[in-house]
């Protein structure tokens, strides 16, 4: 009687799949069938599903990114019926679930596309990028081998729980695959922030947002024409709100360094 409850609460899918065998390489959709699905599969899940059923037949599994599938990683970058990470708010690929699609339904799955996101393989993608703009400026200098006791520098706790939110960016790509001019703003509002936000970021303030900024720039990144659709597909709803507080920060370094005396201009910037 059971087995028979299960089996009622199965449907049938089809995933229209970007696969493509490389960057030089064309690519195009192709149509996977998928029954027997059950409401409570991931996403993921169901790929690895697809998969184990074309490895058995002897075709080339789809390849697609993936860790700790709890949404924390970031690394599972799908776009699904042109949304990044799919329908559903607050959520990573990993965590939509099946149940939110219908019997029937034709599901159409490919990369992020953003040209400062090269795709690898299938729904592969390069966000080396993301790396490059935080290695650019997304330190601290102050010793974090013998950190002090927490109660021993005064943070007000707004502040505190702002550079919580904005920590809580785990890089995913989803804000410069929703953007149309693929900004990587709200990203880069997140990392300057959450050092901005406290004491210890303070030494590299200046000379943070303004290499990370460029950094930005210097890897293709579009502009952000305020359209908000960055923080609509966040998975950790990151405010864009953060992207105000870093064009102000970047405004006020920007005036620092060109009004700095010339023995510190060398440097980009008051420290």
């Amino acid at each position: 009687m059971v087995a028979e409850n299960t089996a009622k609460k199965t449907f049938s899918v089809t995933l229209r799949v970007w696969r493509q065998a490389g960057p030089a390489a064309p690519g195009k959709f192709v149509d996977y069938p998928a029954s027997n699905v059950s409401p409570d599969m991931s996403f993921l899940e169901l790929l690895d599903v697809v998969n184990d059923k074309l490895t058995i037949e002897g075709g080339e599994p789809i390849a697609f990114a993936h860790d700790c599938r709890e949404g924390i990683c970031g690394t599972c970058s799908c776009t699904i019926n042109g949304k990044p990470h799919g329908p559903g708010e607050g959520i990573a690929t990993c965590q939509l679930y099946m149940r939110t699609f219908a019997d029937g339904d034709v599901i159409i799955v490919e990369p992020f596309r953003a040209r400062a996101f090269p795709l690898v393989k299938d729904l592969i993608i390069d966000r080396s990028a993301f790396d490059k703009i935080q290695q650019a400026g997304g330190f601290i200098s102050v010793r974090t081998g013998a950190a002090p006791d927490a109660n021993s520098i005064p943070v007000p706790k707004g502040d505190a729980d702002l550079a919580m939110d904005a920590a809580a960016c785990i890089g995913c790509g989803a804000c410069v695959a929703a953007c149309k001019n693929s900004s990587a703003m709200l990203f880069v509002a997140a990392k300057v922030s959450q050092f901005a936000l406290l004491p210890q970021g303070q030494p590299e303030r200046d000379t943070r947002v303004l290499s990370m900024v460029a950094k930005m720039d210097e890897l293709g990144f579009g502009s952000c024409t305020n359209q908000y659709e960055c923080s609509a597909a966040c998975p950790k709803l990151i405010s864009h709100d953060f992207i105000a507080r870093m064009n102000r920060d970047y405004l006020v370094a920007s005036l620092k360094s060109a009004f700095a005396p010339a023995s510190n201009a060398s440097g980009g910037g008051a420290g």
